[in-house]
Parts: C-alpha cells; sequence; structure tokens
C-alpha cells in the first residue's frame, strides 16, 4: 500500500497564472491605443537555404495597424518582388523560393515598422543570414612521423561555416577516438596528444565536422601516424607498468604548453556569457592540470571542469569574475604555469526598460529608459521610428538624458517612443506608448464569477480593470469596510487578490472597488471553500490464487458538495473493467483471479478540483491443489534461492564460485548478484561484490588481501530477487602491504597553539593486512625541517605547541604488520589561529551625504593577523542628534568589507546626527582590537513625511487640516509646504500654495462652493529641501449627491422655471382632490383599492441605467434644490408605487414619488447596500396617510 505523490497540477497551474500577476495595466483592445509589437524575429536570423525564408513581425493596436519595413536601412518594397510576399493582418514576410532563385540574395538587415493614427512601433533590427556548410577542401596528407613521447597536434581547420560547426574526431572506419588526459580534443577543434605512445599507430585519425541546418557531416582525409621507437615491440604488457615510459625507453621531461603558448595570455568574455578557459600541456608522464584564481577562489556555484580538467568552464559571467586565473600543469618532473587575464565587457542591459504610460489629460508622467553595459551605452530617444531631434517640438515634452518628462499632458502627445541604447557590443531596443485617455473606471472580467477552491490551498481572485487616470483598486469582504490587504492577503498591481492559505472563514464574497475621479466601479467574487477529497482506507498489496476473488478497498472522503469520481488504473494505465470485475464507490472486486491480473493497481478518487490516489500490489500464485494444463501460461513468480555453494580453484588473489541455481518459477532468471561479508571490520555486514548472467551458475572473484570473505549468492528474475543463499564456507586470503592511503587528509587548528589532523580511515578490502595503522608526518613548510611522525590506529592526531597560524607539510601513509603503503602525497594544513594583534591605521571618514560615508584606512601588517583574514569591519554608533531634546538609540551597529580590502562606504545613516566609528580586523578566531575612535557629523537631510495628516469637514463652508510633526525631522524644520486645488469631476481648479512656519500644525480652507471636493499635499521642510508628502482629500459633503450630467450642463435654478411652478400647483390640486374622494369614500363605508398596487413592482429599470449612462454620484445623497421634499428617514425612493403622475406632466421624463418629491433630470444614484438597507422603511406623506385611513 503507497500513497504516490498527487501529479502538482494545481501548483503548477497558480504559479503559471503568477507569472502575469505583476504585469502592467493593459489598454483594452476596444478602446484607441498606438500600436504594440507583439511578436519578431530574432536580432540574428539564421535560415535553412533549403525552406522559404519567414522573417516575423506581427504588432496590436486600434485601429489595427499597417506594416512596412526596410532592408539594410532603405525601404522595401514588397509588392514589387514576386517572391516576397506579407501574410494577411501581418507584417511577417515570406519569401518563396519555389519558382527559383538565391535565398543569398535576400542577406541583410530588416527592421519592421507598424503604423496606425496614433504613432508607429518598431521592430528589432533582424540581421538576416543564409546558412553554409561549405565542403572541406581536398588535400593529400603525408604520414605524420613522431618520436613516441613526443608531443603532437593534429589540426582539424574546418571550413568555416554558419553556424560554427560541431567538431569530432573518428577513425577512417568511422570508430570514436578514445580521449583520456593524455589525448583529447581542445576547443579548437584541434587533436592534443600530450605524449605519443606506439599503441597510437594503431588507427588513423579523422576530423568530422557536424553542421547544424543541413544535418551534414563532412569528413577531413584521415592523419597517419608513424611513431618511432626505442622498443620496437609492442608489448601489450607494458601499459600497465608502474614506470611505462622508462620501461619503453621513454625520457620524462617537465611540462611544456601546447595551447595557450607563453606563460600569460588574455582573454574578454560578454557578460551573461560563458567563459571558457583552456590549458593543454605535454609532458612525460602526461602532466595533470589544476585551476586557480588570483586573489580569491573560482566561483564554486558557476564554474565547471572540463576535457579531463583542461578546460575551466565559468557559466553566465559577471563583472565580479573579471581578474587573473592560472593553470597549473604538474608531473614528477616539474609544475608549469600559465596566467590568463579575464576582461568582463557587457553588451547593453536593463536596469529599468522604458513602460507604456497611460495618462488622462492634464497628467504628469515619465518615460525612463536607464540601461547599463560595457563600455557605458549610449541612449538615443525616437519617436514614433524618428530621431527625437527632428520630431516636431512639444512644449509639454522634455527630455533629460534617460528620462522623458512629460506635463500636463493632452491628447496630441499621443505616440510610440523608441528608446535605443548600444554600445559596441550590441545594442536594445524598446517600445513604449504615450496613451491619453479620459475613461472611468470599468472592470474587464464576467460579473459575479464563483470561484471554488479546497481547504488549505494557496487561490487567487482576478479582477482585472481599466481607467484613466489609473484608478485605484481596494477589495473588501462582505461589504465590510476594511481594505482587504497584508497578513493573508495580497493586492497585486493588476487588480487580482492572493489568499496565501484557505480558510473555512474565508469564505464569502468579495468586492473589489476601482476608483479615479471620473467615478468608481465594481465588482464581485463568491468565494466557497471546500473540503479536500481524501482516500481514508487505501488498498493494500495481496497475494492471491488463481482463480480466487479478490477486493481492494478504496473508502473516500469528500466534500459533499462536488461530484466524487472513483477510477483505476492497472501498471498505471486506465483500467479496462470487464465482466470478472466489479468496480463500485468504494472497491474494487476481481473474480477468478488469473495471471493477467498480476501488478499494481492505483485507486484516483478525484472531484472538479483536486484528487488523491493510492497504489496497491496484486501478487497471483498458481493454484497448486488445482491441475494445471501445460499449454497454459504459468504464474509467474520470484526465483528460489539458490544452494550447495562451493569455493574451488583457491588463488592468492581470486576463487572461483560455483552455486545450483533455484527453481525460477517461471520467470527465467536474469542475472546473479554477489555479495561477501568479512569479520573483521564490519561483521554481519553484505556488500555487493560481483554480479553475474543468469545463465551460468559459477564465477571467478577477484579478492583482497587479508580479508576473510564468507559468499552468498541472490537470484534475480523480472519478478524480482530470491532469497539469500545460505552463507559459503570461508576463505582468507593472504596478506600484502596496502596498495592505498587514507583519504580526505586535513590539517586544522582547533586552538591557537595546536593542529588537529585527520583523514577517512580505510576499510576491511583496502587494509591487505592486520594491525592497519597509519603513519603520520607533519614538518613546517617555510623552514624544511626534518619530519615528526608518529604511529596512529585512529582516525585522527593533534600537534601540540604550535605557532600561531603557519603551514605545515601533512603526509598519511598506510601500515600494516606486511609492510607500508605507496609514498602518500602533501597536504597542507595550518595549525590553529589567534585573535589579531593590531587595528588598521589611518582610518580616514569622508562624509558622502546626509546617509552615507566612505571609509578608508592602511592595511594590517600579515604577521598581525595570526589567521586568515576574513574582513576588516566598522563598528559604529549613533552618539547623538544636533536637534535637541530627540532620544537616539545608540545601538551599535557593523559594516564588513570582506577580503583584504582599504576603502569601503557604510551607508542608512541617520541625517543631522553625531556618530562614532572603530575599525577593527576580523580573522576565523573573531575580532582584534579596535583603532582609534573616529567621531563625524552627518549633515541635514530632507525630513519623512508629516505624520497624522487628517483632514476634516465640520460644516458645508469650511475644511479643517491638522498634522503632526514628522516622525525623523532629519534636520531643522524650516517649515510646512501645503499645496491644494478644487476638483469636481475632471476639472480641477487653480492650484493655492501655502508655506506654514516649523510649529504651526493647523490650518482651515474655506470652501468656494459646496460641491467641489478638495485634494491636500503637504511636507515639511528643512534647509536642504522639502521632504516626502502625503496627500489626502476632503470627505464628500453629508447629504450631498453630485448632480446628473443633464444637471451640469443646465445650472439655471429649476425652482424659477414658470413650467416647473405650474406643476407643483397641478400636484397639490391632484392630491386635494384625492383627500377628499378617500374621506367620501370612508363616510360610505368603501375601500380605497390603493393597497392592490402597493406592492406592484415598477417597470423596466430607468433606461439612463440600461444603456450605461454615467450619473455623477457620491457616498451620501444631496437633497434636491427647487422645492423638492424627501421622505423622514432621508432617502429618495423611486420605486414604491405604480401611481405615478407622469401622464399628466409636460413630457416622458418626470416622475413623483409617493411622497410628491419630483425626479427626472434630478435622478440620484444610490449605492446598492444602501438601497437594500431602506428598502422596508416608507416615507410618511400624504398619499400614504390615504394608505392608512384606507
Amino acid at each position: 500500500m503507497a500513497r504516490p505523490q498527487p501529479p502538482p497540477w494545481g501548483h503548477a497551474a497558480f504559479l503559471l497564472c503568477l507569472l502575469g500577476i505583476g504585469r502592467a495595466i493593459e489598454i483594452p483592445m476596444d478602446l484607441p491605443q498606438p500600436p504594440t509589437i507583439t511578436k519578431q524575429s530574432v536580432k540574428d536570423h539564421i535560415v535553412d537555404p533549403r525552406d522559404n525564408i519567414l522573417i516575423e513581425c506581427e504588432a496590436k493596436g486600434n485601429p489595427a495597424p499597417s506594416f512596412h519595413w526596410t532592408r539594410n536601412s532603405r525601404f522595401f518594397n514588397v509588392a514589387k518582388d514576386p517572391r516576397v510576399s506579407m501574410r494577411r493582418r501581418s507584417g511577417t514576410l515570406v519569401i518563396d523560393f519555389r519558382s527559383g532563385g538565391r535565398p543569398e540574395e535576400y542577406e541583410g538587415e530588416y527592421q519592421c515598422f507598424a503604423r496606425n493614427k496614433f504613432g508607429t512601433a518598431l521592430s528589432n533590427r533582424i540581421r538576416l543570414q543564409v546558412s553554409k556548410s561549405p565542403l572541406w577542401p581536398k588535400e593529400n596528407l603525408d604520414p605524420v612521423v613522431v618520436q613516441e613521447g613526443a608531443p603532437l597536434t593534429l589540426q582539424c581547420n574546418p571550413p568555416p561555416g554558419l553556424p560554427s560547426p560541431v567538431i569530432f574526431w573518428m577513425s577512417s572506419s568511422m570508430e570514436p577516438i578514445t580521449q583520456d588526459k593524455r589525448v583529447s580534443q581542445g576547443h579548437n577543434g584541434d587533436l592534443y596528444f600530450s605524449n605519443v605512445l606506439v599503441q597510437d599507430m594503431q588507427t588513423d585519425y579523422s576530423c568530422n565536422a557536424r553542421f547544424h541546418f543541413t544535418h551534414t557531416i563532412q569528413q577531413k582525409n584521415p592523419f597517419t601516424l608513424k611513431v618511432l621507437t626505442n622498443h620496437p615491440y609492442n608489448d601489450s604488457s607494458l601499459r600497465n607498468h608502474p614506470d611505462m615510459y622508462s620501461a619503453r625507453g621513454v625520457a620524462e621531461r617537465t611540462p611544456s604548453f601546447m595551447y595557450p603558448q607563453g606563460t600569460s595570455s588574455s582573454q574578454m568574455v560578454l557578460r551573461g556569457t560563458d567563459l571558457l578557459l583552456e590549458c593543454i600541456a605535454s609532458g612525460v608522464p602526461t602532466p595533470d592540470i589544476a585551476w586557480y584564481k588570483k586573489g580569491g577562489d573560482l566561483p564554486s556555484d558557476k564554474a565547471k571542469f572540463e576535457n579531463f580538467n583542461k578546460a575551466l568552464r565559468i557559466t553566465s559571467v559577471s563583472e565580479e569574475d573579471s581578474g587573473e586565473y592560472f593553470c597549473l600543469a604538474s608531473n614528477k618532473m616539474g609544475s608549469i604555469r600559465h596566467t590568463i587575464s579575464v576582461r568582463v565587457k557587457a553588451a547593453p542591459y536593463w536596469l529599468e526598460e522604458p513602460k507604456n504610460l497611460i495618462l488622462a489629460p492634464g497628467e504628469d508622467g515619465r518615460l525612463v529608459c536607464r540601461a547599463n553595459g560595457n563600455p557605458k551605452p549610449t541612449v538615443q530617444w525616437m519617436v514614433n521610428g524618428e530621431p527625437l531631434q527632428s520630431a516636431p517640438p512639444n512644449p509639454n515634452r522634455e527630455v533629460a538624458g534617460d528620462t522623458i518628462i512629460f506635463r500636463d499632458t493632452q491628447i496630441s502627445s499621443r505616440a510610440v517612443y523608441q528608446c535605443n541604447t548600444s554600445n559596441e557590443h550590441g545594442y536594445l531596443l524598446a517600445n513604449a506608448f504615450v496613451s491619453v485617455l479620459d475613461v472611468p473606471p470599468r472592470m474587464l472580467s464576467p460579473r459575479n464569477q464563483l470561484i471554488r477552491v479546497i481547504l488549505y490551498n494557496r487561490t487567487r481572485l482576478d479582477c482585472p480593470f481599466f481607467g484613466s487616470p489609473i484608478p485605484t483598486l481596494r477589495w473588501f469582504k462582505n461589504g465590510q469596510g476594511s481594505n482587504l490587504d497584508g497578513g493573508n492577503y495580497h493586492v497585486y498591481e493588476n487588480g487580482s487578490l492572493e489568499i496565501k492559505m484557505i480558510r473555512k472563514e474565508d469564505q464569502g464574497i468579495y468586492t473589489c472597488v476601482a476608483t479615479n475621479i471620473l467615478g468608481k466601479a465594481e465588482n464581485q467574487v463568491r468565494l466557497e471553500v471546500k473540503d479536500p477529497t481524501r482516500i481514508f482506507r487505501m488498498p493494500e498489496d495481496q497475494t492471491a490464487k488463481r482463480g480466487t476473488t479478490v477486493q481492494l478497498e478504496c473508502r473516500v472522503k469528500h466534500d459533499p458538495s462536488l461530484k466524487l469520481t472513483v477510477s483505476w488504473l492497472k501498471d498505471d494505465e486506465p483500467l479496462y473493467i470487464g465482466n470478472r470485475m466489479k468496480k463500485e464507490d468504494d472497491s474494487l472486486t476481481i473474480f477468478g483471479v488469473a495471471e493477467r491480473d498480476h501488478g499494481s493497481y492505483t485507486c484516483i478518487a478525484s472531484t472538479e478540483l483536486d484528487q488523491d490516489l493510492a497504489k496497491a500490489y496484486l501478487t497471483v500464485l498458481a493454484d497448486q491443489t488445482t491441475p494445471t494444463n501445460r499449454l497454459a501460461a504459468l504464474p509467474k513468480g520470484r526465483p528460489d534461492r539458490p544452494r550447495d555453494l562451493e569455493l574451488t580453484d583457491l588463488a592468492e588473489r581470486n576463487v572461483r564460485l560455483t552455486w545450483i541455481p533455484g527453481d525460477d518459477n517461471n520467470s527465467p532468471i536474469t542475472e546473479y548478484v554477489v555479495q561477501f561479508e568479512e569479520d573483521q571490520f564490519q561483521p554481519g555486514v553484505w556488500h555487493d561484490h560481483s554480479k553475474f548472467p543468469g545463465g551460468v551458475n559459477s564465477g571467478v572473484l577477484q579478492l583482497s588481501p587479508y580479508v576473510n570473505y564468507q559468499f552468498r549468492v541472490i537470484a534475480v528474475n523480472e519478478v524480482g530477487s530470491s532469497h539469500p543463499s545460505l552463507p559459503s564456507e570461508r576463505y582468507r586470503t593472504s596478506g600484502a602491504p596496502p596498495e592505498s592511503n587514507p583519504g580526505d587528509v586535513k590539517g586544522e587548528g582547533t586552538r591557537k597553539n595546536n593542529m588537529e589532523i585527520t583523514w577517512t580511515p580505510m576499510n576491511a578490502t583496502s587494509a591487505f593486512g592486520p594491525n592497519l595503522r597509519y603513519i603520520v608526518r607533519w614538518r613546517r613548510r617555510e623552514t624544511r625541517e626534518t619530519w615528526n611522525n608518529v604511529t596512529v590506529w585512529g582516525s585522527r592526531y593533534v600537534v601540540g605547541q604550535t605557532p600561531v597560524y603557519v603551514p605545515y607539510e601533512i603526509r598519511v601513509q598506510a601500515e600494516n604488520d606486511f609492510g607500508k603503503g605507496p609514498e602518500p602525497d602533501t597536504v597542507i594544513g595550518y595549525s590553529g589561529e589567534d585573535y589579531p594583534r593590531a587595528a588598521p591605521t589611518d582610518v580616514k571618514v569622508r562624509v558622502l551625504n546626509s546617509t552615507a560615508i566612505s571609509l578608508q584606512w592602511n592595511r594590517v601588517y600579515s604577521d598581525t593577523v595570526q589567521g586568515q583574514l576574513r574582513e576588516y569591519r566598522a563598528y559604529y554608533w549613533r552618539e547623538s542628534s544636533l536637534l535637541k531634546n530627540l532620544w537616539v538609540s545608540q545601538k551599535r551597529q557593523h559594516a564588513s568589507f570582506s577580503g583584504d580590502r582599504l576603502r569601503g562606504v557604510v551607508s542608512r545613516l541617520f541625517p543631522y546626527s553625531n556618530y562614532k566609528l572603530e575599525m577593527v580586523v576580523v580573522n576565523g578566531r573573531g575580532d582584534g582590537p579596535r583603532s582609534e575612535t573616529k567621531e563625524f557629523t552627518t549633515p541635514e537631510g530632507v525630513p519623512s513625511a508629516p505624520r497624522r495628516f487628517r483632514v476634516r469637514q465640520p460644516n458645508l463652508q469650511t475644511i479643517t487640516l491638522e498634522w503632526d510633526h514628522p516622525e525623523h525631522p532629519n534636520g531643522i524644520l524650516t517649515g510646512y509646504s501645503l499645496r491644494y486645488a478644487a476638483f469636481n469631476g475632471t476639472k480641477v481648479g487653480k492650484q493655492m500654495v501655502e508655506n506654514f512656519s516649523p510649529n504651526d500644525t493647523k490650518f482651515t480652507v474655506q470652501r468656494a462652493d459646496h460641491v467641489s471636493r478638495y485634494r491636500f499635499t503637504l511636507s515639511a521642510r528643512t534647509q536642504v529641501g522639502a521632504g516626502e508628502a502625503v496627500t489626502e482629500e476632503s470627505p464628500a459633503p453629508p447629504n450631498e449627491a453630485t448632480p446628473t450630467a443633464a444637471y451640469t450642463n443646465n445650472q439655471a435654478d429649476i425652482a424659477t422655471q414658470g413650467w416647473f411652478i405650474g406643476l407643483m400647483c397641478a400636484i397639490a390640486l391632484l392630491v386635494l382632490i384625492l383627500l377628499i374622494v378617500c374621506f367620501i369614500k370612508r363616510s360610505r363605508g368603501g375601500k380605497y383599492p390603493v393597497r392592490e398596487k402597493k406592492d406592484v413592482p415598477l417597470g423596466p429599470e430607468d433606461p439612463k441605467e440600461e444603456d450605461g449612462s454615467f450619473d455623477y454620484s457620491d457616498e451620501d445623497n444631496k437633497p434636491l434644490q427647487g422645492g423638492s421634499q424627501t421622505s423622514l428617514d432621508g432617502t429618495i425612493k423611486q420605486q414604491e408605487s405604480d401611481d405615478s403622475l407622469v401622464d399628466y406632466g409636460e413630457g416622458g421624463e418626470g416622475q413623483f414619488n409617493e411622497d410628491g418629491s419630483f425626479i427626472g433630470q434630478y435622478t440620484v444614484k444610490k449605492d446598492k447596500e444602501e438601497t437594500e438597507g431602506n428598502e422596508s422603511s416608507e416615507a410618511t406623506s400624504p398619499v400614504n396617510a390615504i394608505y392608512s385611513l384606507a
């Protein structure tokens, strides 16, 4: 029984959704907008000459853009070339060669232009090149004659292809050339022999080039080697001789470099690409190659060794990877090094790419095009594909280097701007349009969506929106007033609300509200939380005989509101339910089990939201009581254990093991696994020794010296492994001196006056004899004194009374009673570190700005570090503020400067403060003594924003502002600046500026009218300048409704209109007649049947709501002018009764409420919640009085 991990489809889908969350808000395609390039070919476009050429360019816009192309900076007339066509509704070029033509004629640099009436967008400059695979020049190559042991280079010199071909070496019979640290292929394609041996004549050598596009391989004429040797007989036994070269009479030589030549070279690499350094050396014996970086370590996360350590590859290089690298080639005759100076340059890369700018008329904005590179790239601005300098002047536009600033933007400012930043290594081209729109908020997704999610999962509620100015978006739950953001919620820029972990209490209705100065729009999402689907009783592994009945349980718990589906897999494929099987909701029953039912069964319980699965294994056995038909398929099982193990042909280092196979149980045995156990180091623990094919029953086992072996055998078939056989008799091999030494030898100090030498002990098969022990030798590296030595039986030894942090040469050699192991390698270790003895001197402090300083110091002498120099560290603390009575924290902080640096920068300081600073040296033990204390003072800075900025409106005539001083004055406050302006809809009044003294924290504004609202921006000032500003808006006046669009266009007092006075008189007369009729009916015992109509709903809604017309509205309703009345609860009811007097009014737009108030051009929209909240209340009116009398 097992529960596999369900496929992470839900998590993957959520992560894919998150990829688009951070994107900027896009303009809906039904609104006018300039073109945007959506698809284009790569900058270096290499094409196959056998295919038609396709150069892609697609764009979107409204109206749909038209396309044209340039080739080599000149207009490319597509219509004049019969081979060239442009795809419909696209700018993609198709060059067709079915009727002939040479693709090379169309090579060049292409650029696509997408244009509509709002601007022009440009593609990258696409360099079109046709792939080339030239033939190898025919040449007759003479045999290469070389002395045995000499170096050799076989040059490939492939023909130049596009792209460059892949090089590999083979023999003329198409056998690959075996490569190792002696013979290997360089990055340039040449084949290098560090030293030539006689066996290198046994084959010839041919360089092959594979070309990518044509999928062809071209072969160079093969080289034939003739090796001159002092040992004419090619005795294969000498290949494994411990001193092969001397045995063959080859003189040993110190290493020398075959590539690169000399002792130093330089290499330039571009940022983001791979750096490949290569060192190939000759020598006898074959040299080993090691790589180092001067002044630091190789970047372990990016560095890879290739080609038998002859190549060092550093992936995705950055500026930090520049410096000097050197390779060290060494053999027992000596060593040689080659230094490579690496310079990292950079094609332009984005620091801040320009983004599309969506502005409302009168708004300010900016386009920023910021890139970096080495050398520093230049920035060129274009508009609609033309240089900005030649474009018509625009007084609202100002260019400041890499930034274009737009002020008081108007409709005429719409255009597409291009930023081209380039240096000698490449370029970047970005399009960004400026779109000027005046659009109230709108929701772009279907309304009232239902989202169902599983408990404890993560989910995302989408609320795509648009508006200009860009609306602010807030989320609310169940109509509550608190905004959802923070904690378990996160709101993304595009309006999506992420709930990090769903709980039961998260179920409810979520409302997103988008607001700008033109109005607001909202949408609702209903979230339902469902219980997860879980298999609480899983199917279990079973073994059954043929013909029996098996039941696999699969009981599931799931959310009852979701439809559950239970399905089964057999061997990870859908299970066919035949007439022998019965599938129920909680089980699978198999009747008359057959051999084909053998395998794994997986139960999958799934709903439309999630799934769970569990797996079990069914093993089918033959029924021993039932006679079996020989022609019928027999059930398969694991093999029986082998038996009767016997050791024969006993030799010093090998033995033959023979066994009798067990029954294969109808499945052929595929292999035998021989295991061994020894009784000295790990008694009772079995290890794999050898494997043999299933068709044999004996094998020769190679043995190590001085091991008391015991063997057992395991048989394996396709069903599984047998039980191990019974162990064989023991066999002890004779001893011998060790052939290896312990590994991972280290020397490190644990205290300031010691060095602990450690190593990994050898195991039983490498001990080779009794009394395994280790001879530990050490000596000071610089002094070259005689070796100290000690014999140790464990895996560590501590050398005491050592000087502080000095290098030691260390050797650890294995020894047993038969002798010593080979001469060990020398390892460099260090004794323990002590605290540094000296502090940095001549510490200089230079104030850079109000929050940062630069430091410079003299390095300490290396002998005073007393360890490995880790860093220089600056401890600093804020002693006091220059402002009186301001408490400051004197907590000590530090800044670290790793390595042997002499300068650094300390940032994030508080302005206008007194600081103290001390420097120390840090090694592996800790801090050294502190330097002389330095004092410095940071200058004034700009203050933070005023705190608790409050805007109150005590009445309709005044607005009161209050604020508190900034939390961080960062200097002496010189005052406050207040900017404010009235606004009503899209209209913004003249901006007013008020300056206050530092002690003023209140201000009262007299309102110019009762309709407009005010926007206030407040900032504090010091002598340096104004600080961060805080912005607030005045609240909407109570009981104030914004006039509708009709009222905005007609500001006359309605109460002075003659038709209105007449209409009011008619209403009063009608009400009086109704009262009289009511009293007459009551006196006669009749009833006025008004209640029958009271609850009849109104007809269709106001057509203004259906056609999307916009009514100016506010949170609270403004009392209607012209003497109209409201109900006692302060609301205006539009849908209480059918008894409208529309038929008696002038025109069809007017309506009366039951209370007699007139509604028409003065219609006021109420929020949905407010309307629902007032449905149960009735206004007291004369008509209602009639109802009460009826």
